[in-house]
């Protein structure tokens, strides 16, 4: 297991002990209405991971060599920089049962595992590159560590939603 796989081990934990014990209420209630509710929030992150292992999939398929360096990412771990999430991304406006989401963020990870699994010469991540909607061409590596920093951005939203319970 590499770095980033037990980074995204340990970004989902703390998601779920974030909001694993809310109530219904608590999940779904939304204090402005163009803010997200606890509930979108998880749910932007199971669409996002489920579109990141796609885009994988599809990068290790058009197999397009990356013409481009690691491009800094990290500055989506500060919230003070807001990025519009890519239309695609956005939740539902349906409320979630707890249980409904926690299942969805289990599937969306088995899927992204289970392509993770299935590259024997991880190296290969390092050179392709697939367009990202906010970064442009990033190499699948990159991907993968986006993934649990967005996770960790939205952990911290999370935590200040919860803040206003």
């Amino acid at each position: 297991m590499d770095k980033f796989e037990e980074y995204l081990i340990k970004t989902r934990e703390q998601l779920l002990n974030e909001f694993s014990f809310l109530s219904f209420d608590e999940f779904n209630r939304r204090f402005e209405m163009e803010k997200w509710s606890i509930a979108q929030v998880c749910h932007h992150l199971f669409i996002t991971e489920t579109l990141f292992a796609k885009a994988i999939v599809f990068g290790l398929d058009q197999k397009k060599p990356t013409d481009t360096e690691h491009i800094p990412i990290q500055f989506v771990s500060d919230r003070s920089n807001k990025i519009q999430a890519p239309k695609i991304s956005e939740p539902s406006s349906e409320p979630f049962q707890v249980l409904q989401i926690i299942q969805l963020l289990n599937d969306s990870r088995n899927k992204l595992m289970y392509v993770l699994s299935k590259i024997d010469d991880k190296s290969v991540l390092r050179a392709i590159a697939v367009k990202h909607p906010v970064f442009g061409n990033l190499p699948l590596d990159q991907w993968v560590e986006l993934l649990h920093l967005h996770e960790q951005r939205h952990i911290e939203q999370i935590k200040d939603l919860k803040a206003l319970c």
